[in-house]
């Protein structure tokens, strides 16, 4: 048997709506993390659907509670082969964010398929079921044509990615020995561009924080105590100006980080961002300046305001309001030392006269992680996905985005490959969220390919 008879299989079951099946069974699971009462969907998903469907391939499944008691479980999935063959570490999550079942275009259902020209439309169809359906459906037909699959394999599956991977790092921490491997290779997020096949080896952090000012008890009215009364708003308005100016760069000293190593400026050089269907205008003039509009989104931190809110918005009164507060994050690089991100932050405002606002700081941060573009089982990946895809693979050193990647990358030690099979304009965690037929197919090929070519004896050898 041979590859291109593998490749040959995907497109078969690709055309004979056995993907399309096969996907729409797991869409079906309203497996919302996010929501209450939804532990029952959770655990269908795994019990009724994957462990099945792996556990016919010779996978062996077991299902561990989250170490967490208010967050989903985790499911391993193992296939030994010999000792003598590389491992793979897999990984996907069966949540998803809220169906927001109401405000989808034309009364469309996201707990069905809706295929509306080259868009599956459907929760879950990008983020993340597509993708794991997508990987796996490509791992049965390497096992179905070849007769084994030539490497050995564990595959994680999680229920609370949605919810910021709750318990994730202490499960993958008290269970290390399940998750020894030679590489962890899974599909998250968006392609660079849609027509672009796309190797992303880790993301950007994130962190998230408030900032409070309370400077009275009440509000009074504006025109009684106006010019008397102190506006927290207005001093929030001034704190944040100091912090961010208004073309985006960063003010607060030890923020910013502005190195990039030449392995990872090469690679970037090489990427275009934005465009492309539902996607928004990029302000080029926005940002770190001095550099690129790659090199802003991955390869330097980017301070964002997620909310501002003082007084009453949607009822606005005729007076000035007790507090203010705002609720911003930093996504930030490989590089910056978060334990220093909250000092620095109190050292500013205080030297800005801004004493009295108050800082806290959300738990459970994403980590920065990245693998340089230069280490060999990236050039590996993209030289498997090169051939399949007949064309040069967009290298992304990291996500613009966050992932919890740094329990694979810093936690269990493993070199990272993430092969996106989505767009940026996808629409997830939003109501119409979908997937392209076009990305649907190129993926299925470009897996297919890349599971093969493990089992061809030629990966690069283990790290001591």
């Amino acid at each position: 048997m041979s590859r291109d008879q593998a490749l040959a299989a995907i497109e078969d079951y690709y055309a004979s709506g056995s993907f399309e099946a096969q996907l729409a069974r797991r869409i079906y699971f309203k497996t919302e993390s996010n929501l209450p009462n939804c532990d029952d969907a959770l655990q269908a998903y795994l019990d009724d659907d994957i462990i099945p469907y792996l556990s016919d391939m010779g996978f062996t499944c077991n299902v561990y509670p989250n170490p967490r008691k208010d967050a989903g479980p985790f499911l391993v999935a193992q296939r030994f082969e010999s000792d003598d063959l590389p491992t793979v570490m897999t990984y996907g999550h069966g949540d998803v964010v809220a169906g927001y079942d109401d405000q989808w275009d034309n009364k469309m259902s996201p707990w069905h398929i809706t295929k509306v020209g080259q868009r599956w439309y459907g929760r879950g169809t990008a983020d993340n079921k597509g993708q794991h359906t997508i990987n796996l459906a490509a791992l049965k037909t390497v096992l179905d044509t070849r007769g084994k699959l030539g490497f050995n394999v564990t595959v994680l599956i999680e229920m609370g990615e949605e919810r910021g991977s709750p318990g994730l790092k202490d499960f993958c921490a008290a269970h290390k020995d399940l998750f020894d491997a030679d590489v962890f290779i899974a599909s998250d997020g968006p392609r660079i561009q849609p027509e672009n096949p796309t190797i992303f080896m880790g993301s950007r952090g994130v962190f998230n924080f408030t900032m409070r000012l309370d400077s009275h008890s009440g509000g009074h009215h504006s025109g009684n105590w106006g010019g008397l009364l102190t506006n927290p708003g207005v001093i929030m308005a001034h704190a944040l100006a100091s912090m961010i100016d208004r073309n985006g760069k960063i003010l607060v000293d030890g923020w910013r980080n502005t190195h990039i190593p030449n392995s990872v400026r090469d690679a970037i050089a090489k990427l275009e961002v934005g465009g492309g269907e539902n996607t928004p205008e990029i302000n080029s003039n926005w940002g770190e300046p001095d550099m690129t509009v790659a090199e802003r989104v991955f390869a330097s931190n980017t301070f964002e305001v997620r909310a501002f809110e003082t007084g009453n918005p949607k009822s606005p009164a005729n007076a000035i309001p007790p507090s203010a507060i705002v609720f911003g994050h930093l996504r930030y690089v490989v590089g910056t030392d978060i334990t220093q991100l909250m000092p620095l932050l109190r050292t500013h405002l205080d030297q800005n006269d801004f004493n009295d606002i108050k800082i806290t700081s959300e738990r459970d941060p994403m980590h920065a992680t990245r693998l340089d573009p230069n280490h060999p089982w990236a050039k590996w990946v993209v030289k498997s996905l090169a051939q399949t895809a007949d064309g040069e693979i967009s290298v992304v050193p990291n996500l613009g985005g966050s992932l919890p990647n740094d329990v694979f990358a810093d936690l269990l030690g493993l070199p990272t490959i993430w092969v996106p099979h989505s767009y940026a304009g996808c629409s997830q965690h939003a109501p119409n969220e979908h997937i392209l037929e076009s990305i649907s197919q190129s993926a299925l090929r470009l897996m297919t390919g890349l599971w093969w070519d493990l089992g061809e004896g030629s990966t690069p050898k283990k790290a001591s």
